[in-house]
């Protein structure tokens, strides 16, 4: 199909009375003709035609004699006549009195519109930016710190005094800052879900589950090689827990409107996550970890419940204040200290301050909401939570026999296992209340806990008497009386119920002991 556009261009000046312009001239058609036949349509033009020498628009005068955008149409017979077979881009002129039609044959083109391109995550965007942040504080701060060493003494001297004239008109554009900051964390607060707690949330929920997207197609990329068969009774058997956890949650938003799925890593790493858009991914080597079905819901409780509240938009969001905040000591930093081996050190104190005081801490205290959040979606699940416990004791234990060193819970992200325990130990009554309000079937009579802690016992008791044993056994063969103390490998016990319990010992290795039917309500 070919397309004749029919505009008109100017030999002289445009007549300046709109309206005789308008009267005075037929314009502007566009038609097809098919390539395999003549017969001509009408199309509506691309471009308007308007009393200007570029030829941009035109208006008509209406019915009422009122002016109104529209577009004259050149009568068919003209537009026959000024048709023309050029098959390249080409042009044909008549004249029309003081003027010329140009009708120009224009090819018929296919368009084809480019693909959406999204701007990035805010938070993604903001991890980009850090590092050129920081990098331009450094470079602020070492450029003031030398354009003052430049300044001659008595310019110094001047300075000092504007600035102490002028201190209080300093101190008011301060204040000001205070100001329009307080306002903007005022303005960003956001009560969480579940808890109620009021928060600070820079970046949306929606800017993470963007976020989210991306991070899955990372984490499905590298683990593509990984992943267990859909039909191992592994994966069957997390994918029962998750889908059991979101329905006996449905009355909580931010699980009911989010598509869960379950991706395990064929890996010994000790470890679960889940995204905010509801990808779950979970190492084998936790499912070795966990002794049942019971600690294995509550370890994916706990990993849900970061995904539902929203902790890694509310930490960003924190990080991100606290990094502005940063950014003005350690440009001030670089400009005070006189030498740039000082300002480096400065940085790195800065930086382990802001760690130890701000991150740590606060990554510590969404983990102990994580466990509290976890144990009540467990409990709604009808899951036994007094099993929660036990499994914080048990890495506590497996820690101690692999070896690895015990790091103070201050320098951690992770609350220690003992805290852990003793939290899960005070909401436990709680959770159990919840529980029988949710119409589960009855738990057993055997605490979990006391079970543990009496096989703990036998242990150590059976560790003492091959020791006993032992030494005996080298103190014959020495002559001695073996009357010696050895130093030997030394467990706390785990606290739990006084009441002990005769049951046999907590089976471990493995989630599949127990059938995931145990969760089952009534």
């Amino acid at each position: 199909m070919e397309l004749m556009c029919v505009r008109l261009n100017f030999l002289r000046s445009i007549p300046t009375n709109r309206q005789s312009f308008s009267l005075n001239v037929r314009l502007l058609r566009w038609y097809g003709v098919g390539r395999s036949h003549q017969q001509e349509r009408s199309i509506p033009c691309l471009q308007s035609v308007y009393t200007s020498r570029s030829i941009r628009g035109f208006e008509r005068i209406n019915e009422t004699g009122q002016p109104s955008r529209a577009l004259f149409l050149i009568r068919p017979n003209t537009c026959q006549n000024i048709r023309t077979n050029l098959k390249t881009l080409g042009s044909h002129q008549f004249k029309r009195k003081d003027n010329i039609l140009s009708a120009v044959t224009l090819h018929k083109q296919h368009f084809h519109t480019s693909g959406r391109l999204q701007a990035l995550p805010a938070p993604l965007l903001w991890l980009l930016l850090k590092p050129i942040q920081k990098l331009l504080a450094i470079v602020l701060g070492r450029s003031i710190r030398k354009w003052w060493i430049a300044l001659p003494p008595n310019k110094q001297l001047l300075l000092r005094e504007a600035a102490w004239r002028r201190r209080w008109h300093l101190a008011g554009g301060a204040a000001g800052l205070l100001v329009v900051m307080a306002v903007f964390l005022l303005t960003h607060l956001d009560e969480s879900p579940v808890t109620g707690r009021t928060r600070l949330l820079v970046f949306s929920r929606e800017n993470f589950l963007e976020l989210a997207d991306i991070t899955a197609k990372g984490y499905m990329e590298e683990f593509k090689d990984s992943f267990i068969s859909p039909k191992d009774p592994r994966q069957q058997v997390v994918e029962q827990v998750v889908q059991h956890l979101a329905q006996r949650n449905q009355d909580i938003a931010e699980i009911s409107t989010v598509p869960w799925s379950v991706h395990v890593v064929d890996s010994p790493v000790i470890n679960a996550f889940v995204l905010p858009n509801g990808k779950v991914f979970i190492f084998t080597g936790m499912l070795e970890a966990v002794a049942d079905v019971h600690q294995l819901t509550f370890i994916l409780g706990h990993e849900m419940a970061h995904a539902l509240i929203g902790h890694s938009a509310e930490q960003a969001s924190m990080s991100h204040v606290v990094d502005f905040l940063s950014l003005i000591l350690l440009t001030a930093i670089w400009a005070v200290c006189p030498r740039d081996s000082l300002a480096a050190l400065g940085h790195w104190i800065q930086g382990k301050l802001v760690q130890f005081m701000f991150d740590r801490p606060y990554s510590r205290k969404l983990e102990a909401e994580a466990d509290q959040v976890g144990l009540q979606l467990a409990a709604k699940a009808c899951a036994d939570v007094r099993a929660g416990p036990v499994f914080w004791q048990q890495m506590e234990i497996s820690d101690q026999l692999r070896g690895e060193p015990t790091v103070p819970e201050w320098l951690s992200t992770h609350p220690s296992h003992r805290n852990r325990v003793n939290q899960l130990d005070r909401l436990i009554p709680q959770a159990l209340e919840l529980r029988s309000s949710c119409d589960c079937p009855a738990l057993p009579a055997t605490d979990p806990r006391a079970v543990f802690s009496k096989s703990v016992r036998l242990l150590l008791d059976s560790v003492k008497e091959r020791e006993r044993a032992q030494k005996d056994k080298d103190g014959k063969a020495s002559g001695g009386d073996g009357s010696g103390r050895g130093s030997g490998v030394f467990l706390p016990l785990p606290q739990g119920p006084s009441s002990p319990a005769p049951a046999p010992p907590v089976q471990l290795g493995g989630v599949l002991a127990p059938a995931p039917q145990a969760l089952a309500s009534k």
